[in-house]
């Protein structure tokens, strides 16, 4: 996995893209923190290659509101609790 900081990809745009060709996606940092992956895709895939990044965001989104609930032990909550649950949420935010 390459690192790239936002300084060198501004500054040496075309060196990054051969190394990005080369391998296929690069995480790009700043302040020595990753923040966004380039990743190479082809005019025919672009769409599909959007997509599945989408699915992989809600999948994450997913396992940290799993992670959260395992947390807090609600994980064997039934309906009656969830909706419970989700009416004192509502509450408190409004």
């Amino acid at each position: 996995m390459r690192f790239v900081s936002y300084r060198v990809l501004r500054n040496t745009s075309g060196v990054i893209r051969e190394q990005l060709k080369k391998d296929g996606y690069l995480v790009i940092t700043g302040n020595g923190e990753p923040f966004a992956v380039m990743l190479t895709v082809s005019p025919d895939d672009l769409e599909e290659t959007l997509l599945l990044l989408k699915r992989l965001r809600a999948q994450q989104a997913v396992s940290v509101m799993r992670g959260e609930a395992a947390r807090r032990g609600l994980q064997h909550l039934d309906a009656e609790a969830i909706e419970a649950e989700v009416q004192a949420t509502h509450r408190g935010q409004s």
